[in-house]
């Protein structure tokens, strides 16, 4: 379930409340979040629609504990982590947080493989146990014979399942996605998509989704609104249905 009334139970896996995020612009403050409330269930693919400037990009970067709050606590899995010291900040990222950006931010002299297997480098698994882990990645979205081609060899939707595969290796807590599929065309954005609804719904992961695209909100569970900072509950979509 996904709630953003401030009234959902304490067995969330993410609960935000009285969320703010200000910003200081010269002599200007902007008001980015205001008081907003979130839970979201463990296994939800949820989508944030909202026009540009409304706190979407900010809201997944404070859930990902790349920013801080103006006021308000988030928690992820009972960790309280709004008052976190860096280091600790970046050890709790590092454990429970996939991250998956528009520009898919492959490292361009590094491999398929190489790449993905990047977020296992600050574990202490052995080289075996890392390879079995990112082969497992690269055959869940599919690029287990892409596993030794570099970035510059993968079409966009390759390069952008790579990144799904890098943002799962470590199997986070879960996935926040930006603008997944921003920079696709519709086919390679559909396979992307189909991809994320596959992790939701066959192997259980949570998924936090910002986009401006209509199409790939439809595939999400649940749709929220971002507007001037508020947070509302939009229709189901249509997947869910």
């Amino acid at each position: 379930m996904v709630r953003v009334d401030g009234n959902g139970n304490g067995d969330s896996l993410v609960r935000v409340r009285g969320l703010d995020k200000k910003y200081q612009r010269g002599s200007e403050e902007i008001h980015v979040l205001q008081g907003l409330n979130l839970d979201v269930d463990a296994g939800e693919f949820v989508a944030f629609m909202g026009p540009s400037g409304s706190g979407k990009s900010t809201l997944l970067n404070l859930l990902g504990g790349i920013d801080l709050p103006t006021a308000g606590t988030i928690t992820v899995a009972n960790d309280e982590i709004t008052h976190l010291s860096g280091s600790k900040l970046t050890e709790w990222r590092a454990r429970h947080v996939g991250f998956v950006f528009q520009m898919y931010n492959l490292i361009p002299v590094l491999t398929a493989f190489q790449n993905v297997e990047l977020p296992l480098l600050l574990t202490k698994l052995s080289k075996a146990e890392r390879r079995k882990h990112v082969e497992t990645a690269m055959a869940l979205v599919e690029l287990s014979d892409r596993m030794y081609h570099y970035p510059r060899q993968l079409s966009g939707g390759q390069e952008q399942r790579v990144g799904i595969a890098r943002a799962i290796v470590a199997d986070p807590t879960f996935l926040l996605c930006d603008e997944p599929t921003g920079d696709l065309d519709r086919k390679s954005a559909d396979e992307v998509l189909s991809l994320l609804e596959t992790l939701s719904r066959q192997h259980g992961k949570t998924i936090l989704m910002v986009t401006h695209d209509p199409l790939a909100a439809e595939r999400a569970h649940c749709i929220l609104h971002l507007d001037k900072g508020v947070l509302t509950e939009g229709k189901k979509a249509g997947a869910a249905q």
